[in-house]
C-alpha cells in the first residue's frame, strides 16, 4: 500500500488542483499520469446539483457509448419459451428461466448484466435483496427489462453503459481503457456529457453540474471545465 500511495501522490503532484482543465486535456493528462501496470479503465464522474430524494431528479439510464467501453461484458438473460433461442442467437452468455434463479439464490453471480422479459420480473423481484445491493436488478430505465431481447443483448456487447445519480448527486461512469486513443475517450465522454446535461430537471435552479472530473482505476481526479 505504501508503494501505491508513493506513486499517487507523485502522480497528484502533476495536476493542477486550481486549474479546470478542458476534456481534452484532462484525458490526456489521465492517461499520462497513470501508474497501474495494467490496462486501467477511465472514468468520468459528475456532481450534479439535483435531490434525488425528490423522483423527478432521479437521473438514470443507460447508453451505448460510441466506442464502447473495452470492457467485455457476462450477460445473463431471464426468460422462457421462444425467447430463450432469440438470447441464445444474440450472443448471451447465460439464458435461463426459474432454475437458473435458483442457482443465484445459492451464490452464483458469473455474469455482470441481467437482462430479463417482463414476464420474469415477478419472479426476480423475490431476488430484490440479493440482486439490489449489487445493482443487478433488471430496469425498464436502462432497457434491461424487454421483450426486445437481442436488441437489448446486443447492445450491452457493443458497449451500453448504466448512469444513475446517487444520494450524494454524484454519477460515475467508466469511459473506456487507458488503450484507447485520447480521441475515443473524449468522444465518449461528450456523449454521455450531452445525455446527462439533457437530463436535467426543470426544477433545478443555478448551476446544473457543480463538477465534473476525469480520472484512472488509481490514479487522482482531473477537474474539467463544463462545456
Amino acid at each position: 500500500m505504501a508503494k501505491r500511495g508513493k506513486k499517487y501522490t507523485e502522480a497528484l503532484k502533476q495536476v493542477d488542483a486550481a486549474k479546470l482543465y478542458s476534456l481534452t486535456e484532462a484525458v490526456a493528462l489521465a492517461k499520462k499520469i497513470n501508474t497501474a501496470k495494467f490496462d486501467a479503465s477511465v472514468e468520468i464522474s459528475f456532481n450534479l446539483n439535483v435531490d434525488p430524494r425528490h423522483a423527478d431528479q432521479q437521473i438514470r439510464g443507460a447508453m451505448v457509448l460510441p466506442n464502447g467501453t473495452g470492457r467485455s461484458q457476462k450477460v445473463l438473460v431471464v426468460t422462457q419459451g421462444a425467447k430463450e433461442q432469440e438470447a441464445k442467437d444474440a450472443g448471451a452468455d447465460f439464458v435461463g428461466g426459474k432454475e437458473i434463479l435458483e442457482d443465484i439464490k445459492k451464490g452464483w453471480f458469473g455474469f455482470d448484466v441481467i437482462v430479463a422479459t417482463p414476464d420474469m420480473m415477478g419472479e426476480l423481484g423475490k431476488l430484490g435483496k440479493i440482486l439490489g445491493p449489487k445493482g443487478l436488478m433488471p430496469n425498464p430505465k436502462t432497457g434491461t427489462v424487454t421483450m426486445n431481447i437481442a436488441n437489448a443483448v446486443n447492445e450491452i456487447k457493443k458497449g451500453k453503459v448504466t448512469y444513475r445519480v446517487d444520494k450524494e448527486g454524484n454519477i460515475n461512469v467508466m469511459i473506456g481503457k487507458c488503450s484507447f486513443t485520447d480521441e475515443q475517450l473524449v468522444e465518449n465522454a461528450k456523449a454521455l456529457y450531452g445525455v446527462i446535461a439533457k437530463a436535467r430537471p426543470a426544477a433545478v435552479k443555478g448551476n446544473y453540474m457543480k463538477s465534473i472530473t476525469v480520472s484512472t482505476t488509481m490514479g487522482p481526479a482531473i477537474r474539467v471545465a463544463a462545456e
